[in-house]
């Protein structure tokens, strides 16, 4: 319970209440602070009067200046449009493969489909479309479909592997664990790391190299090099899409992969599709 009593020395009352047989006076707020606190208030309640504030059930108070963030942003977007529409009716003309030839369509094409990369592609490929495991690097020159202006633009537009789009490249290997023993699969891996000259078991090669033509070349080629036209890899560099170890080769050869990438040209314009693959071709590893 709180005993308020008169301070002896101020002469001014206690609130009653005792920590640890200190007290606290009864002393009135500073003025300014009183006034500072209404003004405040005030001020809250014409913001909540003029802005939308208050919550109702299908949205909020819309305020008596009926601001919108999100009507602010439809306005940038509005006039980011009108200030490139000149740009953008270029790009859409443009004969990609000599693009570079108009500095300024491409300087706008290339920022225009970083900008689209960063917020579409970078989840999969990485911020610096450096890739990761199971998607592919776009820095180098290695490409399971082309790399070419138009062989990018085909594969943004319908993607590898989707159900949504009739043109989307396609291609599937076989589970050879239902095809091949063991033992042979052991043999074609020592095959496969020896095309890429890494440690490998010499006494198993020419028993793989046979598998290989009989099982493998038929995609990959008769050296491993690889058919960018079926997206089979080049097995004869050190570039791998699911990693190159005998750990990563037995399970790819026995159990097969199939990466899907969407077909971009149902979810993104026309320009933001050509702006993105302008921007990946300029990564450096297009062809």
């Amino acid at each position: 319970m709180s005993d308020r009593k008169l301070d002896e020395e101020t002469g001014v009352e206690t609130t009653g209440h005792s920590w640890d047989g200190i007290e606290e006076l009864n002393n009135p707020l500073p003025r300014w602070w009183l006034w500072t606190l209404y003004i405040t208030i005030i001020w809250g309640i014409g913001y909540t009067i003029a802005y939308p504030a208050w919550p109702m059930i299908s949205g909020a108070t819309a305020g008596m200046k009926e601001w919108s963030t999100r009507g602010n942003v439809a306005q940038d977007i509005a006039s980011h449009q009108e200030q490139n529409a000149e740009l953008v009716t270029a790009l859409l003309a443009a004969e990609m493969t000599v693009l570079r030839e108009d500095a300024d369509l491409n300087r706008y094409a290339v920022a225009r489909g970083g900008a689209v990369f960063r917020a579409q592609c970078s989840q999969c490929h990485g911020s610096g479309a450096a890739g990761a495991v199971g998607y592919p690097n776009l820095l180098d020159n290695d490409w399971l479909w082309g790399g070419s202006m138009e062989a990018i633009i085909h594969t943004v537009r319908h993607g590898v592997r989707n159900d949504t789009d009739n043109d989307a490249h396609y291609s599937e290997m076989p589970a050879f664990a239902d095809l091949l023993e063991k033992e042979e699969i052991a043999a074609t891996i020592e095959y496969v790391l020896s095309l890429s000259k890494q440690e490998h078991d010499q006494t198993l090669v020419p028993i793989g190299a046979e598998l290989f033509a009989d099982n493998c070349s038929s995609c990959h080629g008769d050296a491993g090099l690889g058919d960018p036209d079926m997206g089979a890899p080049n097995l004869a560099d050190a570039i791998w899409l699911y990693g190159g170890n005998r750990d990563a080769l037995s399970y790819t050869i026995e159990n097969a992969r199939f990466g899907v990438m969407p077909a971009w040209g149902q979810r993104l314009s026309e320009e933001d599709v050509r702006a993105v693959s302008a921007y990946v071709h300029a990564l450096g590893g297009g062809e």
